[in-house]
């Protein structure tokens, strides 16, 4: 090959890789999230080229009939300026009110000639009706390649969950394009047509001039409850899912900065004392008992602990030490559980509070829900079962645990 013919085929090569990844007119990085409220409203957020300086969603409840699209609802989107760094884009979202409990529906985002396709989700039912959830530990690391399968196959054991949590890393480098660009790809239609709740972790924020600032891309590209404390929307708030109240807390900001740990202190005893739900499933980035002796998140155990223990909380979902172990501090209170669903791994340092314990695997769990139990498994991404329990709910919000594996 001559040095023309080089040349050529390096310049097209480079224009079709580019124009791969470059942002096209038709949305994408289609999410769905959890609302205060999701029986009755839906929160959308998607990404366009950064010209689609307005953009739309349309919704109609779901039937087998085609023609339900000439039924649905548009409503125009809020639109951030333009944010540039591998590609200069805009990011829109949308939350449609007054839908109907446990409906489904299907929406499309879009405007004039370049519109999604349209996905279809069902809104939460009324308390005391049985759901699903998904819980998903850090994914933080090759995100495309490897984290895909821990979603794809949490999705394929559990289509019709009502949400997901994804419990703080879900990249390695909070403000890095590519990075996000992978998580979205991995999880594809799924973010798109279940519910996701986010809690962010400490690899959601950078450090200019040592003062921790969560992810450019965090709020742009979730749409998240704002019922949380000032000065940390969209990274601590609740939501309330048939008879569930879960609850976000953003534990980078417990650990790294005093008064926003006191300030989500006393909003979490008010959000925790005004509760009215049977269950409760708290969930934040940093492990309350931690998988590793090096590691002690200490004003998370000395400052949110006691109010998870005098609350009567059922669950507290975390993740960051990349590992896997489940148990109760003592015979009553929280079941803890730290999980991992991404590549990277650490090694299990055993202690007594730890019934099960997993390391070198990556795991996703379905947990169902109804009236009198929670129903809880754990599984690795070959699909093998590896923990499970179930919780009944007694006189006085205590709770008797049934371990189903042994330790």
């Amino acid at each position: 090959m001559n040095i023309i013919h080089t040349g050529r085929w390096l310049f097209a090569t480079c224009f079709l890789l580019q124009q791969a990844s470059a942002q096209q007119a038709r949305p994408d990085n289609i999410v769905l999230n959890v609302t205060a409220d999701p029986a009755r409203s839906a929160a959308i957020t998607w990404r366009t080229h950064a010209a689609a300086d307005s953009s739309y969603a349309e919704i109609a409840p779901s039937t087998p009939d085609p023609a339900f699209t000439a039924k649905a609802i548009r409503k125009g989107a809020g639109t951030t300026g333009v944010i540039s760094d591998t590609l200069a884009v805009r990011y829109h979202h949308v939350v449609f009110d007054g839908l109907q409990p446990n409906t489904e529906y299907a929406y499309r985002v879009g405007k004039g000639d370049h519109w999604s396709e349209w996905f279809q989700f069902r809104t939460a039912g009324l308390p005391g009706q049985p759901f699903s959830f998904i819980y998903l530990g850090d994914a933080q690391t090759n995100l495309l390649s490897l984290w895909s399968r821990a979603i794809r196959k949490a999705w394929s054991a559990a289509p019709d969950a009502r949400l997901i949590i994804h419990a703080g890393d879900l990249v390695n480098r909070g403000n890095n394009y590519n990075e996000w660009q992978q998580w979205f790809e991995a999880g594809s239609f799924v973010h798109a047509s279940i519910p996701g709740l986010m809690t962010p972790g400490n690899h959601e924020y950078y450090y200019p001039n040592d003062s921790g600032i969560v992810s450019v891309f965090w709020r742009p590209q979730f749409t998240l409850p704002e019922n949380g404390p000032a000065g940390l929307e969209e990274t601590c708030y609740y939501s309330d899912v048939q008879g569930v109240r879960f609850i976000s807390l953003n534990s980078q900001e417990i650990e790294i900065n005093e008064r926003l740990l006191h300030l989500q202190r006393d909003w979490l005893e008010k959000v925790l004392k005004e509760n009215k739900n049977r269950w409760t499933v708290v969930t934040f980035h940093h492990p309350v008992l931690s998988t590793k002796k090096t590691r002690d998140n200490k004003f998370v155990k000395e400052h949110i602990k006691p109010l998870l223990d005098k609350y009567k909380v059922d669950l507290v979902l975390t993740g960051h030490d990349h590992t896997y172990a489940r148990g109760r501090d003592g015979n009553q209170g929280p079941v803890y559980v730290v999980s991992v669903s991404g590549p990277k791994m650490y090694e299990v340092d055993p202690a007594p509070w730890m019934h099960k314990t997993g390391s070198h695997e990556q795991f996703y769990q379905i947990i169902r829900v109804d009236d009198k139990a929670i129903h809880y498994s754990s599984y690795t991404v070959d699909g093998a079962l590896h923990d499970a329990f179930k919780l009944q709910k007694q006189a006085g919000r205590q709770n008797t645990l049934t371990n189903l594996m042994k330790p």
